[in-house]
């Protein structure tokens, strides 16, 4: 199968005046420049003349389950630690229907607003849902989005000095298991992978220094990546220093957790040093700007972190912290936030889409995605300039940031169609709604 986009307004691509793309089965197979034409016939064409075309968007770190408890009354206007505390016993009560039906919306969610590769972070397995990573490869499935699943966990609850009720964390022994049946049941290795795994501890002071470790040698024995969060907020930097006795960089290091197959989520407190030896690690960073100002945890320093040699990524983040699952928006929050911080000559909106792209591709160790150029992977976003917001604006890339786009018209994933006109093809969104919305509310109920 060969699809032509023909005549963009703009793309984001290496290759100056393209003015097409032709993809064949999963891959691009021409970039087109200078209104040249395919080298052979075509089965579909792609009208793109009013429209601005993107490498398919990727988003870094997610936790999907949290579309269920969104603008909850209970955890709002508090910093990260009180905030947990308040919504950790509602996510108690997850059951698997919740799990899946929370990854297919917010799948779906992504998918519209052009992205076409999400990482999930899901580190909650309360007693009624051993098998919450297998419901969730069900989900992405269902929706068709590449993915990276990140088997998270927690092993220290309330009991032992952490911050979850015991009911939702794991024994070591059994979380170790896990990881080892997930990498072997689901991880496909190589380009054009359509799921992948990462082992992902929720976070240094969540499990044993002991996890951390064997957790470590696990991922590095199968080839999968690693992922945590780390440096989010001041208090997390003070909990490590008493409990830890280290900063937490300093920690994971200690537990061999540094190196080029490491992508760390929000890394905002960092000091001068310790950004150069993140750079001189490459060691990743996503980051998370929607919800860092929601749960006012502080600025990323991604000019600093690029500078020192470390990739920059985007991600969305729980929709409990963002309350969305919008890759543009994300984008023009990133934008303005970094804008704001270094000043309007030092970021544009180049950067912004940068790290929505190939710098999130480099954080979860992708070199098939994030750049559209012959022989990658066709995953691609198209936008239209058609509605009221773009009305007037001159550079088309620069509108689609600085005007707020927010949906995608068309988006392929593997060179697949998956949104068409904005719709997802072969899915009731109204149903999935519908159905998310009860399980949400059978969800906060159970607090009451």
């Amino acid at each position: 199968m060969r699809t032509w986009i023909k005549n963009p307004l703009a793309v984001l691509t290496p290759t100056d005046n393209c003015t097409g793309i032709v993809v064949e089965g999963t891959y691009i197979d021409q970039v087109l420049v200078d209104q040249q034409a395919p080298d052979s016939e075509v089965d579909s064409v792609i009208d793109a003349s009013d429209c601005v075309v993107l490498p398919g968007l990727i988003n870094t770190h997610h936790h999907y389950y949290q579309t269920l408890t969104r603008a909850l009354p209970a955890a709002l206007n508090k910093p990260l630690f009180p905030w947990l505390k308040s919504l950790y016993p509602v996510w108690a009560g997850l059951t698997p229907e919740m799990i899946l039906t929370s990854t297919e919306l917010a799948s779906a969610e992504l998918l519209l607003s052009g992205c076409t590769t999400s990482s999930d972070h899901h580190y909650l397995y309360p007693k009624g849902c051993p098998d919450a990573f297998d419901l969730q490869v069900s989900g992405v499935k269902n929706m068709g989005i590449r993915s990276v699943l990140c088997r998270g966990s927690m092993s220290l609850g309330e009991e032992q000095g952490g911050l979850p009720p015991s009911k939702i964390v794991q024994s070591e022994d059994d979380i170790l298991t896990d990881c080892e049946r997930v990498i072997h049941t689901f991880h496909k290795a190589g380009d054009g992978a359509m799921i992948q795994v990462a082992l992902a501890p929720c976070s240094p002071f969540s499990v044993t220094p002991r996890l951390m470790t064997e957790i470590a040698a696990l991922a590095r024995q199968h080839g999968v990546r690693l992922h945590t969060h780390l440096a989010e907020t001041e208090d997390e930097t003070q909990y490590c220093l008493q409990c830890l006795g280290a900063r937490p960089l300093d920690f994971l290091e200690s537990v061999d957790w540094v190196g080029d197959d490491v992508w760390l989520a929000h890394g905002i407190h960092f000091n001068d040093e310790e950004i150069q030896r993140l750079g001189q690690m490459d060691v990743c960073v996503c980051h998370c700007p929607g919800s860092n100002m929601m749960l006012s945890s502080g600025h990323c320093r991604t000019l600093e972190l690029e500078h020192a040699g470390c990739p920059v990524g985007l991600a969305v983040d729980g929709s409990a912290s963002n309350d969305h699952s919008n890759m543009m928006q994300e984008i023009r929050q990133a934008f303005l936030l970094q804008r704001l911080q270094y000043g309007a000559e030092q970021v544009s909106h180049l950067d912004a889409l940068r790290w929505a792209t190939a710098g999130s591709a480099r954080c979860i160790g992708r070199q098939d995605i994030g750049v559209i150029s012959e022989g990658m992977q066709a995953d691609i976003a198209i936008f239209s300039l058609q509605e009221p917001r773009f009305s007037g604006s001159g550079d088309a890339l620069a509108a689609l940031v600085l005007c707020g786009a927010s949906q995608a018209r068309d988006v392929l994933v593997a060179g697949k169609l998956r949104v068409k006109n904005g719709e997802i093809i072969g899915v009731d969104l109204g149903e999935l709604t519908d159905r998310h919305r009860t399980l949400a509310s059978e969800l906060t109920k159970k607090l009451t």
